[in-house]
């Protein structure tokens, strides 16, 4: 076993955050006061290659490893938390298409993802369903021509009033997930029409309802086998759980450094204040509980390179990374007190914005069946 980086990740791990520490970290705090997705983010990004991570060389991409997606998602989650949804959003895309898609169908999608021109979406969950996915309502209707018309809605969608293309599931069969297929859609289409949520955090990414009304799909736009849609998307969300847990561990570890360098500088009864151990315990048990989180993410990115079984460690990550980086971000802000309250600090906006994670790409109910699952067998578990 291998409990570091090697030469190669860390070198990799140090130019990601000089990035991020000196393109992005400026533009945190503005873009959610703006609340809007910055144009030139993805652009940036892809400067670095950071939108192609999954992305086959010869599409332009990286081919980079999953455990190299993770450790460019928490180095960015470290100054701009909401940049990381390119990273995860690409990645799981990307990957989608990779293991999905036609030659042809890769060599027209891929590289605008890898080069930042095309900004894409996941489209899955529906006002009436959200955990209950493959209940889904929203359908693609077959025409004369071979196509498809889209009907219905989405909601809550990630970067869904900046993407302009999208991974839709949709049905064209029967009930569950058997009569689901994936579709590539083209977002700018006057067909579909959007309409943003004002939210608590995470503002600046755009989460947002998409409504098609028959939007049109030709026939070269299905992603794989017909029918077999929900459980090629639902595949690929096995490892990006673990790429959003290192994402909100970025944002926890950064808010940790800042209240240990407060408890040193700041003095309090003629001594510095991480003297007192109930300023001191808690950010122990902070780091403590950050590096066992790490690792469960890295186990689970690690799993996925090796081809190895990883929808236990996934799930593990995904409850317990973002649960974790809130307590340890409120944690922060009491230690550091009414400097950190002032919306001047980023603590703040670090604590709205790890909360949506909580909540997107499953809940931590959900990831607990999975688990509960994986030890008990299906038979024993709820």
């Amino acid at each position: 076993m291998h409990y570091g980086y090697d030469e190669d990740q860390q070198a990799y791990r140090s130019e990601v955050a000089r990035f991020a520490a000196k393109v992005l970290a400026p533009h945190y705090q503005s873009d959610d006061v703006a609340a809007q997705f910055r144009p030139r983010l993805a652009t940036d990004m892809a400067v670095m290659g950071l939108t192609g991570l999954r992305i086959p060389e010869e599409y332009g991409g990286q081919a980079a490893s999953a455990v190299i997606a993770g450790i460019a998602a928490e180095e960015v989650g470290r100054h701009d938390f909401n940049a990381t949804y390119l990273i995860i959003n690409t990645a799981l895309i990307s990957d989608i298409i990779v293991r999905n898609a036609t030659p042809e169908q890769q060599a027209a999608w891929l590289p605008g993802i890898a080069a930042g021109r095309t900004i894409p979406c996941i489209c899955i969950t529906e006002p009436g369903h959200g955990t209950d996915a493959a209940a889904m309502e929203v359908a693609a209707v077959a025409g004369p021509d071979g196509g498809w018309t889209l009907h219905g809605e989405k909601t809550s969608i990630t970067l869904g009033m900046a993407a302009d293309r999208a991974v839709v599931l949709a049905r064209t069969g029967g009930p569950g997930a058997r009569g689901i297929s994936a579709f590539w859609v083209d977002l700018t289409h006057p067909s579909v029409t959007r309409s943003a949520f004002d939210d608590l955090g995470s503002r600046a990414i755009g989460r947002a309802a998409l409504h098609f009304d028959a939007t049109p799909l030709p026939a070269e736009n299905l992603i794989g086998e017909q029918g077999a849609g929900f459980v090629s998307v639902m595949q690929g969300f096995d490892y990006s759980r673990a790429i959003i847990g290192l994402a909100c561990l970025g944002a926890a570890q950064e808010s940790l450094d800042e209240a240990l360098q407060w408890s040193r500088d700041r003095v309090a009864f003629d001594q510095p204040i991480g003297r007192f151990q109930g300023v001191a315990f808690p950010l122990a048990e902070a780091a403590t509980h950050i590096r066992g989180a790490r690792h469960v993410c890295l186990e689970a990115l690690w799993r996925k390179d090796q081809g190895l079984d990883h929808s236990a460690e996934a799930a593990m990550a995904k409850f317990w990374a973002p649960k974790l980086s809130a307590e340890v971000i409120h944690q922060c802000l009491l230690t550091i007190g009414h400097v950190a309250y002032s919306s001047e600090h980023k603590l703040g906006q670090r604590l709205r914005d790890v909360i949506g994670l909580e909540i997107g790409d499953g809940t931590a109910q959900v990831s607990k069946l999975v688990i509960s699952r994986h030890l008990l067998g299906r038979e024993f578990a709820p």
